[in-house]
């Protein structure tokens, strides 16, 4: 990593440009050198950077092809300066943990049980029905077949959870986030994969967005970055991987509490032979009304209460175990072997193929440990599952196969069949008390990977509560609930038994794994520089394993599957339409924004009156004046003294601190007082600001860059931007917006005439062209001028376009956009409405957004 250095500057921390990695043939290797000596000497004086040039920002794929034979070589090189990188580079640094911190047992053991709760919930529930759907396939002939099943799940359980799970994956959290999208996140965190280029250099000087740069040693790293750059084509297929993950995982949130609660409340049936399968249905039904019914409460209030309920319920799967194996003999730790799996194949090799899905069962929960990663340290996660959760399971299906080697016949409800009849009653309480809790497990994990979904714009925004004013990651979303409770009881309804239900609980958990693997493998390549051997073996092991049972999960479709398919694919329609249309409308933004002929042509006074106040203009674009800004410069008869066009962007990272959340840039030249602003926010942070605490800290942060920008350019004496597009020139002097020289050594607002009197109510901000008296005055001035406009009032001026395909477009085009976008766009949650704006300072406007043919344009 290269070395950066830091200077105290304008009352903070600066550091170094970081140093940027790319490949050049050899013939440019003698002026690239040229170039990065002379941004060497830029760096040295702490001048900001970005780490690409602007062109390769705009269209995201501007490495050109090589060509055949052409020698190439890796060098560093420091891009020019730009405000937004300024801007960036004021972030304090980070102080690191304290690794010394004094062990707190009681803390300690509060954490253990709360991963009891929220981690290990679904996993745990896997002994009640995994051997009854395994056998439901691979009818019991002998001691040799339950040895055979056995042996399948303590592999299966040592190389799914453990291995792949807890030893890996969990280590590729996006700082302590987990889950399918924080895995995307951190993908696209370190290379420019978003198919929406809104990107700005400057978000790579945040502390929570640092990347680990590349060295000479990381070649194939930097290789591996360029081509998911360039390639089109990889960037959709790594989205539409993402969307199928997030599809699955939703289905698999819905499949787990219809399968826990129905095989928990099943075991009711060796307690009362005489029950039916509909008091079965009825109960589990009510079961899972009531808990979604206080998931709200259960998400904060309740949670302190289910630790020592899952760390009972850990103590029977092992107490439990431990009986059967004294009672019907230690037979069944011959399973160890794993030759008994070569033999369960080679008796019946279709059965056993078929039994496969079932098998996989043990170790559903798997992905849920990742996603609800965000509670608790992974060092927390991997140790129970270690010492304790593994232990309790594997005694779990030890006690249940010597139970079967001595009772053959016994191949329905094993678990609670295996009970000892002086504790069957508590035992089926607290299971269904856990499966209840499994349930809420997986509720959580879908709540917090929409959360991620919606904030990276791959899900229509919701409502989301965050139900703990301590825990940022506590969070409940209403309409998911409801719609999670519709959908779970539709399935116990539709199948009514746990084995068609378990045939689409396959497939659903596979699909989580198998992108899992996929994306892991990527971030072991791209972030991890890891071996490429390891590379290899982690892929081949576990995609080929996954692959497997996931044929075998397929072909159960008509025994359930069928139904989980059609709702993934439900699910994967409405997130691609809705990402499609969103892509299609930031593309629509970008080539209707207002040129700068147009804003030269206006001049500072943009044609119309400047009437004191601060406007804040929305827009999702981050270059340029957006087209809406058109609409209310026609539309209105004065526009505000000062304008702001802002800009919310949702970064890939978890959480952006309060002092980074605001980025600055001047637009245009100095009289036309426009500014924008970029307000960043993770995919973990609460947005539900009030709009006076928006304004404050939007103000108190455009002063700070305006005093920063002052110092800034007082002290520069050569390269210099003094707008968002145009590049700096050599000499000592840039072009300015309106395409005149402006130089460097006038301070600034050099247009202001300086005065001591307040500025008069009525003025506008055009300034006369006279020379500048003293640089403190004309300083003061502009911040007097700021104070004034915030004093006036702020104004929200709003977009709400109306996006049509064009007539002559293909037919799923209008289909899509015209009606299944436009559903889902008026019916979500607006982007600004967590902010409470009232209606005297919100100003809408309805245009309609013509969005052409794709196929003509791309």
């Amino acid at each position: 990593m290269a070395a950066e250095s830091s200077a105290a500057a304008a009352g903070g921390m600066r550091k170094a440009p970081s140093m940027e990695w790319r490949w050049v043939s050899t013939e440019e290797d003698e002026d690239e050198d040229v170039v990065g000596a002379a941004a060497a000497a830029v760096g040295a004086v702490g001048r900001g950077g970005s780490f690409e040039s602007e062109e390769e920002d705009d269209d995201g794929d501007g490495e050109e092809e090589e060509e055949e034979g052409e020698k190439q070589k890796l060098i560093r090189t420091v891009p020019s300066i730009d405000w937004f990188d300024v801007e960036g580079y004021e972030v304090s640094v980070a102080q690191p943990a304290d690794d010394n911190e004094e062990f707190d047992f009681g803390r300690t053991m509060f954490l253990a049980l709360q991963t009891l709760a929220v981690v290990f919930g679904d996993i745990g529930i896997s002994p009640l029905y995994t051997f009854d759907v395994m056998f439901n396939k691979y009818p019991i002939l002998g001691e040799d077949d339950v040895l055979g099943a056995l042996s399948l799940v303590l592999y299966t359980l040592i190389l799914m959870p453990l291995v792949k799970y807890v030893l890996v994956v969990l280590w590729a959290n996006d700082d302590g986030e987990g889950g399918i999208f924080a895995l995307y996140s951190l993908i696209c965190r370190n290379a420019k994969v978003s198919l929406i280029p809104n990107q700005v250099h400057s978000e790579k000087r945040m502390s929570s967005f640092r990347l680990k740069l590349p060295t000479e040693e990381l070649e194939r790293s930097i290789k591996v970055k360029e081509k998911l750059e360039s390639s089109f084509l990889l960037k959709k297929l790594l989205l539409g991987l993402v969307l199928f993950g997030t599809s699955m995982f939703i289905s698999n949130g819905v499949i787990t509490p219809a399968m826990s609660v129905l095989s928990a409340v099943s075991g009711l049936k060796v307690g009362i032979p005489n029950a039916s399968q509909d008091i079965v249905v009825m109960i589990s039904v009510a079961l899972l009304v009531i808990l979604y019914s206080v998931q709200r409460y259960a998400t904060s209030k309740m949670g302190f209460a289910i630790g020592p309920s899952l760390l009972i319920w850990f103590c029977c799967l092992g107490g439990i175990g431990i009986y059967n194996l004294s009672t019907y003999g230690p037979a069944a730790f011959k399973a160890f072997n794993p030759l008994y799996i070569i033999y369960y194949f080679g008796r019946n090799p279709f059965q056993a193929w078929l039994s496969l899905a079932g098998c996989l069962l043990c170790a559903t929960g798997s992905e849920a440990i990742f996603a609800n990663l965000c509670y608790f340290p992974v060092r927390y996660v991997q140790s129970m599952f270690v010492l304790l959760v593994l232990p309790c399971l594997i005694l779990a299906y030890l006690g249940q196969a010597a139970f079967l080697i001595a009772n053959q016949n016994s191949s329905e409800q094993i678990f609670f069949s295996s009970i000892p009849s002086g504790v069957f009653w508590p035992v089926f309480l607290i299971a269904n008390l856990a499966a209840l809790i499994a349930s809420r497990t997986m509720t959580t994990a879908i709540f917090q990977c929409l959360k991620q979904s919606i904030a990276l714009g791959c899900f229509p925004r919701l409502k989301i509560i965050h139900t703990s004013r301590k825990f940022m990651a506590k969070i409940f979303i209403p309409v998911v609930n409801w719609f999670l409770l519709v959908s779970c009881l539709g399935f116990i309804l539709l199948f009514r038994n746990i084995y068609d239900v378990g045939n689409a609980y396959a497939i659903a958990e596979l699909g989580v794994m198998i992108m899992a693997t996929v994306y892991v493998a990527i971030i072991m390549l791209l972030i991890w520089e890891t071996n490429i051997v390891k590379v290899l073996s982690f892929v081949i092991t576990f995609l080929t394993l996954e692959l497997v049972f996931f044929s075998s999960a397929l072909s159960s479709v008509g025994d359930g599957g069928w139904a989980l398919l059609i709702f993934a694919s439900v699910l994967l329609m409405v997130m691609f339409i809705w990402n499609y249309g969103c892509k299609l409308k930031y593309d629509s933004e970008v080539k209707k924004k207002l040129s700068k002929d147009l804003m030269r042509k206006l001049g500072p006074n943009l044609g119309t009156i400047r009437a004191p106040g601060l406007g804040l203009v929305y827009s999702e674009i981050v270059k340029g004046v957006p087209a809406i800004f058109g609409h209310f410069l026609t539309a209105l008869p004065a526009i505000h003294s000062i304008i702001v066009f802002v800009c919310i962007r949702n970064v890939p990272v978890p959480v952006v601190p309060q002092s980074e959340r605001f980025l600055f840039q001047r637009v245009c030249s100095r009289g036309y007082h426009m500014f924008r602003c970029i307000a960043r926010y993770g995919y973990k942070d609460k947005k539900q600001e009030h709009h006076g605490i928006f304004e404050r800290l939007l103000i108190e942060g455009l002063e700070k860059f305006i005093q920063r920008e002052a110092v800034e350019l007082s002290l520069q004496s050569e390269d210099d931007v003094d707008s968002d597009e145009e590049p700096p020139t050599p000499a000592r002097t840039i072009i300015a917006a309106n395409g005149s020289l402006y130089s460097l050594d006038v301070p600034l607002l050099a247009e202001f005439v300086p005065s001591a009197e307040v500025i008069p109510e009525a003025s506008c901000s055009t300034p006369q062209h006279d020379p500048v008296v003293d640089y403190t005055q004309n300083l003061e001035l502009e911040l007097a001028f700021i104070r004034q406009a915030k004093q006036s009032g702020a104004v929200y001026l709003i977009d709400n376009p109306i996006v049509k395909a064009r007539k002559d477009s293909w037919f799923f085009k209008k289909l899509i956009i015209n009606y299944f976008f436009a559903f889902l766009r008026n019916n979500c949650r607006r982007a600004i409405v967590s902010m409470s704006i009232p209606h005297s300072n919100l100003m809408q406007a309805d245009t309609d957004q013509m969005i052409h043919n794709p196929v003509t344009l791309y």
